[in-house]
């Protein structure tokens, strides 16, 4: 037991799987079954097991390989290929559904129903019969199925669809003369922005951007990607370049010409054309409040210096506040010289300037040493103390020149002086 369990550990897991490609109804999705040994080929009519039974559908391609992790599970598989007895049946089925979108047709009429049928699709062993409606909203159809399960004595099935899965059962030609791709080609729905046709430059007209069903063609999303990688390597509008005929501003981008136009710094009347490999980007985009000003002599390509390497045009190219120094091979920057401030006076090495004398004694460096000496500073020698005149308080000089000035607050204004009190 031990070894068989060994055995099966080691047997590799399965690479790729064989399945067979099915479809139930032209232009519906395709699906993928189990061939269960059987040989089938492109266009043969088989009898398949699915979650509603067995059901009839034609084979798209034959067997082939795939990877596991494109299976949805559980992978149902083909029962057998149909027979005359199975033609018989579904070439009945075909003609009474037409006998039951006539019918609901009616019925939706005498009800007065706010809802569009689109078809009526009836299972292969007959049990029921499924409708698709479209409609704006909710629809109240309890009364609807009554009736229309009186007439046909079988289960009936209402089922609200959007308009592109409409599109898709229903089918017909788009603006550009060719079947709906949806009715076609395409398996699934790829969601379509308004966004795709601005960035395509694309006219925003509803009537051109939009398919007979009422919304975004999916052909918008064909071309999205080679758009948005033309993006990448073309400048923004109002950026600002640099040309073999001087610098200027981006006026209008030609995505799929990798083209654009300048309007010219010196001449703002002309507007000429350049290819995206002969500028060079000085500022990406319209400049902001906080951009530091371009250098009028920053010309890389127009001034004859060497071109800057190429960067990606998703970083946003900021100019410091640096001097260029331009020569005639490279530009070379030369960041601007500040001053250095002089380090502040802390009061410790003041004190300690203070107490140094050259005798040592502090307190005659006080009364005897004159200022310049003190200081060490060249100019005027400080006059002797007795020399002085006495200096009157400054109380009584304010009582010799008149009234006392008011002390003012500071940030407030100046009060007016106060009038002698008579009584007093």
């Amino acid at each position: 037991m031990e070894e068989q369990n060994k055995n099966v550990s080691q047997t590799p897991p399965s690479e790729t799987v064989e399945v067979v490609d099915i479809q139930f109804r032209p232009g519906q999705k395709i699906y993928y079954f189990d061939p269960a040994g059987g040989s089938y080929a492109q266009g043969d009519h088989v009898i398949i097991d699915t979650a509603r039974g067995a059901e009839f559908g034609v084979c798209v391609s034959g067997v082939h390989a795939i990877a596991p992790k494109d299976v949805v599970a559980p992978l149902r598989k083909v029962l057998r290929k149909a027979n005359a007895q199975d033609e018989k049946t579904i070439a009945d089925n075909r003609a009474k559904e037409k006998r039951a979108y006539e019918v609901c047709l009616q019925k939706i009429e005498d009800h007065g129903l706010d809802m569009q049928l689109v078809s009526a699709e009836v299972a292969f062993d007959g049990s029921k019969i499924l409708f698709y409606f479209t409609a704006d909203e909710r629809v109240d159809f309890r009364e609807l199925v009554k009736n229309l399960a009186s007439v046909f004595h079988t289960r009936i099935e209402l089922r609200q669809i959007g308009v592109r899965d409409k599109a898709k059962m229903v089918g017909g030609l788009g603006i550009c003369g060719r079947p709906f791709c949806c009715a076609t080609f395409l398996d699934d729905f790829q969601p379509v922005s308004i966004k795709m046709a601005k960035t395509q430059n694309l006219s925003l007209n509803p009537t051109k951007i939009s398919g007979t069903w009422g919304r975004l063609m999916c052909c918008l999303k064909y071309e999205q990607e080679a758009y948005e990688d033309l993006l990448r390597t073309s400048p923004k509008m109002d950026s600002f370049v640099d040309t073999p005929e001087g610098r200027g501003t981006v006026v209008e981008t030609d995505l799929l010409r990798q083209r654009v136009k300048v309007r010219m710094e010196e001449n703002p009347e002309t507007i000429t054309a350049f290819a995206n490999g002969d500028i060079a980007v000085l500022r990406s985009g319209k400049a902001k409040k906080n951009d530091p000003p371009i250098p009028p002599d920053l010309a890389p390509i127009s001034g004859g210096g060497k071109r800057p390497a190429r960067q990606d045009p998703e970083e946003v190219i900021r100019l410091e506040p640096i001097r260029f120094r331009y020569s005639a091979e490279s530009i070379v920057e030369e960041p601007e010289e500040k001053p250095e401030a002089p380090a502040p006076k802390t009061g410790r090495a003041r004190s300690r300037r203070r107490r140094s004398t050259p005798e040592g004694n502090p307190e005659a460096a006080r009364t005897e040493t004159p200022k310049q000496e003190r200081s060490g500073k060249e100019g005027k020698a400080a006059r002797p103390e007795q020399d002085r005149p006495a200096r009157e308080p400054k109380a009584a000089r304010q009582e010799q020149e008149g009234e006392r000035k008011p002390r003012h607050r500071s940030g407030s204004r100046r009060s007016r002086p106060r009038k002698p009190n008579p009584e007093a």
